[in-house]
């Protein structure tokens, strides 16, 4: 990226509100019937592998969960018009789902290159667009084979939800944000498993986490028709990271490119560093690792 556009694409540019904002911020009551500001920040997530235990993929033995964090400024500027106009481009129009599993196996839709430098441009396009948009990286790998040795009813599905929620909540303490309120969008599953994903959220922001403490974050299902930028987003960068703990002595562009977007020790100053054990966990964690 050019000099120019990282001045016009600063990470996380706070815009000043005009005079008369203060009076009409936009606020949401919580149970207790009392108000809250909605923070500068939204959340995409997505995951990579089965959660089951039941049966593991030798294949892809491991279970991720992948938090995008986007300022809402940068996200709805920025963000989404550069998918739109992506779409438009290569689609003609934007009545389409990215899906990294489409994609990859070239499926439906996506049935669309005849050679293979066709697809090897397009996926170039879309790894810029990854790369140019400034969103955040909280994501939990977990290795399954390693996790069943040690618990005896695993949940990969809420330890991973643990974790990246109380990274997202030190996120937000460094922005100053912290007790104001930040949506979570995930994907609709089925009403079983959405309705345990709810309840293991509601557990953890009321207070089961880390800090001890309630977290002001509130869960939103989206539609698997609904055509989020974000969610597509968080789609496409789930299982880069996944491969790159289960075969990271393989070549992985797309991973050096999320590199830099994981929340990392040191600010953003020390991007593409330190992120291990902040923005990205692997669980459980190998007995020489050190807790941060």
């Amino acid at each position: 990226m050019s000099a120019e556009q990282e001045q016009e694409l600063p990470l996380f540019k706070q815009v000043p509100s005009p005079p008369s904002a203060p009076a009409s911020v936009p606020v949401e009551s919580d149970e207790k019937g009392s108000t809250k500001p909605f923070s500068k920040f939204i959340v995409y997530v997505d995951e990579s592998g089965d959660h089951g235990m039941q049966t593991i993929d030798a294949n892809y033995p491991v279970f991720v969960l992948a938090f995008c964090v986007f300022h809402k400024v940068h996200y709805s500027e920025k963000v989404v018009p550069a998918l739109e106009k992506f779409k438009f481009k290569h689609f003609g129009h934007d009545q389409i789902v990215l899906h990294e599993n489409e994609i990859r196996k070239e499926k439906g839709r996506f049935r669309i290159f005849p050679a293979r430098e066709q697809k090897n441009a397009f996926l170039d396009e879309l790894t810029s667009i990854i790369e140019e948009s400034n969103f955040i990286l909280i994501s939990c790998v977990i290795e399954k084979n390693r996790l069943r040795e040690e618990e005896k009813s695993p949940n990969p599905y809420h330890i991973a939800l643990r974790f990246c929620l109380e990274t997202l909540h030190q996120f937000l303490e460094e922005k100053g944000e912290q007790d104001k309120i930040t949506h979570v969008v995930v994907e609709q599953r089925g009403e079983k498993e959405d309705k345990d994903l709810e309840l293991e959220f509601r557990r953890i922001c009321a207070g089961q986490n880390c800090m001890e403490k309630p977290l002001p974050f509130q869960i939103l299902f989206s539609d698997k028709k609904a055509m989020s930028s974000g969610l597509q987003l968080a789609d496409l960068v789930a299982r880069p990271i996944g491969l790159s703990v289960f075969r990271g002595e393989q070549g992985n562009r797309a991973f050096e490119v999320l590199k830099k977007k994981f929340f990392c020790a040191g600010g953003r100053a020390n991007v593409g560093a330190d992120y291990q054990e902040w923005g990205l966990k692997i669980f459980p964690a190998q007995k020489s690792e050190r807790p941060r």
